[in-house]
């Protein structure tokens, strides 16, 4: 079933109401932080296996993990679903890091992730190994985290990462003024919101503006649902947030996009400047981790990941995301094909 994209996230923000947990996120068309970025190139014509899946075919496929990866995944679920009944898709966001906390134990059969898996730390890849849970990273669409304001905010139009910095930083205290940010606009305090601890987003963007994962201040509003993040900042005139580019597309008519000065100047997020990267540091990629183990064993689970793949630019469009180049979807779709038998 096709949804335009107000009307699909318009869906998703009500189911997201009874999802288990909530947020999370990092790295884009740009590969991960320290990666070579892939060249822009017009959206991804589906490369996935054609064969279609068998008529009669049943089974549950788990999915849990990022907010942000979140509306794809969902919006793949609705549309498999409607087409194979017989298997029921529970997809639920409690942020890419408790979602590998999961998926690693064995619980789900797939983890949504807006940053790659923490392969050597205890709680994540190691884990993983530890239960005999493999997997495969799958990149299906390019984000740009995207900093936002109350539309009655008329000052802060551009800011730089030394800024961003400045208010989410670890050196930050509650009832810093947005003078103290910049000289020339109002002292008056910030109301600043951001995604929970265990999102990718917090990872993603702590990396790179505070400089290290996980360190920033502890006083702004933090929640793993980025629907109450939106919430925040649209109700007050000297809030700011973070997060995924589509809620912001979701909700361009109460929230106003930060241009950011990564250091070649002010840039505003747009689908152009998130797929060739000068959106930075903020353009990530995005991810799924199938569990392969499962895959060649579950029907459904091998089923729907080729229906993901073959789909991938579709869904990343109508959601408000950006479809991964062609030769990266290519490439992607080639190593599930290899690690599971088709």
């Amino acid at each position: 079933m096709t949804i335009s994209t107000p009307k699909r996230l318009g869906a998703l923000a009500l189911v997201a109401v009874f999802a288990i947990g909530a947020c999370t996120g990092s790295g884009a068309s740009s590969a991960p932080s320290g990666a070579a970025s892939p060249a822009p190139s017009t959206p991804a014509e589906s490369t996935a296996p054609e064969s279609a899946p068998p008529a009669d075919l049943s089974g549950t496929v788990n999915i849990d993990g990022s907010s942000t990866v979140y509306p794809i995944t969902q919006a793949a679920a609705e549309d498999f679903g409607a087409a194979n009944p017989g298997v029921q898709v529970p997809v639920a966001f409690s942020g890419t890091g408790g979602g590998f906390k999961k998926f690693c134990a064995g619980e789900t059969d797939i983890n949504d992730a807006s940053r790659p898996i923490k392969a050597d730390d205890e709680g994540e890849g190691l884990a993983c190994t530890a239960n005999g849970v493999n997997y495969v990273e799958l990149q299906i669409a390019i984000d740009g985290l995207t900093v936002v304001v109350n539309p009655q905010n008329d000052w802060a139009t551009c800011l730089t990462v030394a800024q961003l910095a400045r208010i989410y930083g670890p050196d930050s205290k509650e009832g810093i003024t947005w003078a103290d940010v910049n000289p020339a606009w109002p002292a008056e305090a910030i109301d600043a919101y951001m995604p929970g601890a265990d999102s990718g987003t917090f990872d993603y963007f702590t990396e790179e503006i505070n400089g290290e994962v996980d360190v920033a201040a502890q006083w702004p509003t933090q929640s793993e649902d980025d629907n109450t993040l939106v919430t925040g900042v649209a109700g007050n005139k000297n809030a700011i947030g973070f997060f995924g580019y589509a809620y912001f597309v979701e909700n361009q008519d109460k929230l106003k996009a930060v241009e950011v000065d990564g250091g070649s100047g002010c840039i505003a997020p747009t689908e152009a400047t998130i797929n060739d990267n000068s959106y930075a540091p903020l353009s990530r990629p995005l991810f799924i981790y199938p569990d392969t183990g499962k895959a060649a064993t579950n029907t459904a689970l091998n089923a729907f990941v080729n229906y993901y793949l073959a789909n991938a630019s579709t869904l990343a469009a109508e959601v408000g995301y950006v479809a991964v180049p062609a030769d990266v979807l290519a490439a992607e779709t080639a190593e599930w094909t290899a690690a599971v038998p088709q």
